[in-house]
């Protein structure tokens, strides 16, 4: 059923007045809808969102309607429905538990049906880690779309977003789980990696800039087709990424190791759509863009210091029996450290991901995607950081490592 939300997206970005039964079309409903349809656009003129003209209706220019339009699109580019969380109650509910460590049956104070309506909803959109069903326990994920929803109803919020709260026993608890059903049912787990591509490509490549939405991500690399008005160099770049992330997942299941020379092939994969630069240390000093205090090494010592970052590396490889906490740690030092040396031009942090996922794939540490609510904050803690921020990513890889875990092992199911 149309809801007034989309014909306020249709409405706004038409720009010039439409009249109601041109709405009706541009949505494609049958004309019977036609009264339910100006009902809506009434409503949304009372909410001072749309204005009625003798040429039909027209979006209100205002900070609101620009605000609302503005989440309905960041929710069509990351493949949300947005009509799911355009409701005040749902918005309310956000407000204080974001100012929860963690939620539980006891401290949101809710209905349980509506409860559970609620977590669903983050649910589906990796918004929440769920530590528990029954008993509910679960953390919701603070990002810039929660953020936006609760400027645009009104909710002054405090968040309690930082925490030192460990996740490693969970983790453990999900391992033990994972490694048990992978080692019954192989073949299950290549379907449910597969399932995981298309998402983490799109999230990685959209903290890159892409412009390219998560839908149409999908259509390029699963459904094979080619969405119009794509610019060839997006679609390359995602389509060069996949084939990236594929070699790489098939060199840690191979245990092979990781070497400058491998990194190199993976960048040189990942970024065949600038072949000028793909797979060459670069020669020029570099910055992070928009992030003046992140503090690149200048390229006469890059290779030195690769050398000392792989030195560590095969020194903790070799070791035995290693526990967890160390494991995650030596995972958060090594994306960090290569993060700052940035040896390449342009495909610094894509290669990164790809390489941190290797090591812990590599020990049997499944990392297939960073959930969608958690990509404000890693890259926060990554190139987003004043400083080098290895305690706070730590904390943010427990999250998506068990985030992982968990769907991973539902999936099994």
């Amino acid at each position: 059923m149309v809801t007034k939300y989309d014909i306020f997206e249709i409405i706004y970005k038409n720009r010039a007045s439409l009249k109601p039964i041109e709405v009706v079309r541009k949505l494609n409903k049958d004309e019977r809808e036609y009264h339910a349809i100006h009902r809506c656009l009434r409503e949304l003129v009372n909410e001072k969102l749309l204005i009625k003209k003798k040429g039909g209706f027209q979006a209100e220019i205002s900070k609101k309607s620009e605000s609302l339009y503005n989440l309905i699109f960041y929710c069509i580019k990351n493949g949300i429905n947005y009509n799911l969380i355009l409701d005040k109650n749902f918005a309310q509910f956000i407000s204080k538990a974001l100012q929860k460590e963690e939620i539980n049956s006891k401290n949101i104070k809710l209905n349980p049906r509506t409860a559970k309506k609620y977590v669903d909803i983050l649910d589906k959109y990796s918004m929440i880690l769920i530590i528990s069903e029954k008993p509910l326990r679960a953390k919701i994920f603070y990002n810039v779309l929660l953020n936006n929803l609760l400027i645009y109803f009104e909710y002054k919020h405090s968040v309690l977003t930082e925490s030192s709260k460990s996740y490693t026993s969970e983790i453990k608890k999900e391992l033990g789980i994972y490694r048990k059903l992978r080692k019954k049912d192989e073949s299950r787990y290549q379907k449910i990696m597969s399932e995981f591509e298309a998402s983490f490509i799109y999230h990685s490549l959209s903290l890159e800039g892409n412009p390219i939405t998560l839908p149409d991500t999908i259509k390029i690399l699963r459904d094979k087709l080619m969405p119009a008005n794509l610019k060839t160099a997006d679609v390359d770049e995602i389509k060069n990424y996949q084939e990236a992330m594929l070699q790489m997942l098939k060199d840690a299941s191979e245990r092979k190791p990781l070497s400058l020379q491998l990194i190199l092939d993976y960048h040189k994969i990942a970024m065949r759509h600038r072949s000028h630069l793909a797979g060459g240390i670069r020669a020029i000093p570099v910055y992070i863009k928009g992030n003046p205090d992140f503090k690149t090494i200048p390229p006469e010592k890059i290779r030195e210091e690769l050398e000392k970052l792989f030195d560590k590396y095969n020194e903790f490889i070799k070791k035995k029996n290693v526990p967890l906490e160390e494991t995650l740690k030596f995972a958060v030092y090594f994306h960090n450290e290569f993060q700052h040396i940035h040896p390449f031009e342009d495909g610094n942090s894509r290669t990164t991901r790809l390489i941190t996922f290797h090591l812990l794939q590599s020990l049997d540490i499944p990392i297939l995607d960073i959930p969608f609510g958690l990509l404000d904050e890693y890259l926060n803690y990554a190139k987003g950081s004043k400083s080098r921020e290895d305690t706070k990513l730590y904390q943010s890889f427990q999250k998506i490592i068990l985030f992982n875990l968990k769907k991973i092992n539902k999936r099994f199911d």
